[in-house]
């Protein structure tokens, strides 16, 4: 038994040169005209969901950013403490006596 796949439909109005350019292209791949444009709107979509995940940052955030990075700030004891027993918990779980 397969699960029924749910989807949706979509319309738009376009020229008729436009029609004509993605039929030709969806001829010159192969495939038909719904392929070719659901492929060419999903990858357009993905592209711009990419887009939208990189991060951006004014001049003061860069500056602020290049500047932790040039001269971070010294391990507070608590991150010292927590990077120690790490260290000891790792030797033991991998056999390591010193």
């Amino acid at each position: 038994m397969t699960a029924a796949i749910s989807t949706a439909r979509l319309e738009a109005r376009i020229t008729t040169d436009l029609h004509a350019m993605l039929k030709r292209a969806a001829e010159l791949q192969g495939r038909t005209m719904t392929d070719f444009i659901v492929s060419a709107v999903q990858e357009a979509a993905q592209r711009a969901i990419e887009q939208s995940d990189v991060i951006r940052l004014s001049l003061a955030d860069q500056d602020c950013f290049a500047q932790a990075l040039l001269s971070p700030q010294k391990p507070a004891p608590a991150l010292k403490r927590a990077f120690s027993r790490r260290k000891k918990l790792l030797r033991v779980d991998l056999g390591v006596n010193e």
